[in-house]
């Protein structure tokens, strides 16, 4: 059975901008799935008609993640933590909601997350642990 990878919007984005990381993203071994949370952010971002086609090539992919319920409450618990340990105001924790949902549905599904944001992912995995690569 394949590993399953998801790759976090801010490799996506880098790779629909600038290119730099066809070479690895063509390397990598296992079933490549995208996540809603990722496909809204990138949605949220999209200023041209090179990002929308780019999103919309992703959106073909035949299976793509989304956070259960369970995922939704447990991302409220780990941000409720993150303030307390961290004193994160609303606009931080605002921030990190959808990469604490990206994280938890990698690891509900038990794919590895790839990503460039290394701060905000390893501040999360101190709360849950997930398959984490820093890019």
């Amino acid at each position: 059975m394949s590993e399953i990878v998801l790759f976090d919007s801010s490799v996506l984005i880098d790779q629909i901008r600038t290119g730099r990381h066809l070479k690895r993203i063509l390397q990598v071994d296992g079933l490549i799935r995208v996540s809603s949370v990722v496909l809204a952010e990138l949605w949220r971002g999209a200023s041209s008609r090179v990002d929308r086609k780019a999103i919309e090539a992703l959106e073909a992919n035949p299976v793509i993640l989304t956070p259960t319920a369970n995922n939704w409450l447990e991302s409220g618990h780990i941000l409720a933590e993150i303030r307390d340990d961290q004193g994160f105001g609303p606009a931080k924790l605002c921030d990190l909601h959808f990469d604490v949902l990206i994280a938890l549905t990698a690891r509900t599904y038990g794919a590895r997350l790839i990503t460039t944001n290394r701060a905000d992912f390893e501040l999360i995995r101190k709360y849950k642990n997930f398959r984490l690569d820093v890019w």
